[in-house]
């Protein structure tokens, strides 16, 4: 992260959740836990091997979930 490309298409993948509203703040109630996430990184090329774009996207670790429990407030699209 310490990469100004890096930081930069993070920012830009902040940014774009933020404007298409992906989430809300909220409380999370008594006893419960969030689900985590994590980013993965990937640099995208072009056909002759030079570098297209870096590309940051923010993923929910899943496997914590718990069997009904949150399957039905998941989205994915």
């Amino acid at each position: 992260m310490s990469d100004p490309r890096w930081t930069n298409t993070v920012k830009g993948e902040v940014g774009a959740l933020e404007k298409n509203q992906t989430w809300d703040i909220m409380s999370l109630p008594e006893g419960k836990h969030a689900i985590g996430c994590k980013w993965v990184f990937r640099i995208k090329y072009n056909s002759d091997g030079s570098i297209e774009r870096f590309k940051a996207r923010l993923v929910a670790l899943g496997n914590r979930q718990e069997e009904g429990t949150y399957y039905n407030k998941t989205f994915a699209p």
